[in-house]
């Protein structure tokens, strides 16, 4: 297990004590390992230069806003052109070498760095203009607010709930009418909270995708290069394999046998050209970027019986049929 591993598994062991003992009023652990471990966490945010969001050798104060602060991008946010077909898919990777991952869904974040800290974060909104939300990040369960590297840094990635916290978060909330229809849904509402001491509550998850800049380092005309950069800093990255047409059908099948037991909510793939150059050298067209194209899973039809109607009232008064 690398240095960063550790303090994941470390941080999610402290905070689950925490709460055990202030919370529920039980003990999972000795005052003396749980010292014990947290020394060793501190130790291992030293070595590394990586200071974790949600680490409890780190106190965020929650903050609540009036609002969140619009932000134009720097560079417009394109969405990706897309397909279901597999033989139009083979013939966008060609002859490149093409790194294809998870297409997750959730929301699209900017996240910028300066000095080694995170300095802002911003949703992708309608690709131009997005909201700040550098407040909510903070209180994410997996971003690093530190950083090794003390350039700057712009990369993008997506937030998202896992179906497990999905599933907990809806458990809680009484009136079936008001529950969250997704997990996408309630990833939305999480992220764009203006109270951030309830983002912290909802786990939500930043897995990073793209970088954008990062002053200072070649990754010698390598998109994988930059992922695993990334990984250095201490980001969680989405999964990627690297592809070429040879061996795209084979990659897709292993992707698509891991849909059904995945805890994170993804609707297809994404591929991207490795080489930087030749894929910004394509440009993009007014909507799409041209180094880039999604796969989406083919529409399943499964017939379905409903077993009950359970009839719940809405906060506006309003009687509303619900599907069991």
């Amino acid at each position: 297990m690398d240095k960063i591993e550790r303090m994941k598994e470390l941080a999610v062991l402290l905070r689950d004590a925490s709460r055990a003992y202030y919370q529920e009023d039980r003990e999972v652990m000795s005052n003396f390992e749980y010292d014990r471990y947290y020394d060793e966490l501190e130790e291992l945010e030293r070595d590394t230069g990586v200071v974790l969001a949600g680490s409890p050798t780190v106190s965020v104060g929650y903050e609540a806003v009036d609002e969140l602060p619009k932000v134009t991008h720097e560079s417009p946010m394109l969405s990706l052109d897309k397909t279901k077909d597999r033989e139009a898919l083979k013939s966008f990777v060609g002859n490149q070498p093409t790194l294809l991952s998870w297409k997750l869904d959730g929301l699209t974040i900017v996240l910028t760095y300066r000095e080694g800290r995170l300095a802002q974060a911003v949703t992708r909104g309608n690709g131009i203009v997005g909201e700040d939300i550098t407040g909510n990040a903070r209180v994410f369960c997996n971003i690093p607010l530190q950083i090794p590297h003390t350039g700057e840094l712009t990369l993008r990635g997506e937030a998202l709930i896992t179906y497990m916290d999905f599933e907990r978060i809806n458990s809680e909330i009484a009136d079936v009418g008001a529950r969250y229809k997704n997990p996408r849904n309630l990833c939305s509402g999480s992220v764009r909270q203006l109270n951030n001491e309830i983002t912290a509550k909802r786990n939500v998850h930043f897995f990073a995708f793209r970088l954008v800049h990062a002053e200072g380092v070649d990754f010698e005309n390598s998109h994988a290069r930059e992922m695993e950069w990334l990984k250095g800093q201490g980001f969680d990255i989405v999964e990627y394999r690297m592809v070429t047409a040879d061996t795209l059908d084979e990659v897709v099948d292993d992707f698509a046998a891991k849909v059904e037991d995945n805890d994170f909510p993804s609707d297809g793939l994404v591929a991207l050209y490795d080489d930087i150059a030749y894929g910004e050298s394509l440009g993009s067209t007014a909507k799409f970027p041209r180094n880039s194209f999604a796969f989406k899973w083919a529409d399943e039809i499964r017939e379905t019986t409903i077993t009950e109607v359970e009839w719940s009232p809405s906060r506006t008064g309003l009687i509303n049929p619900v599907a069991i």
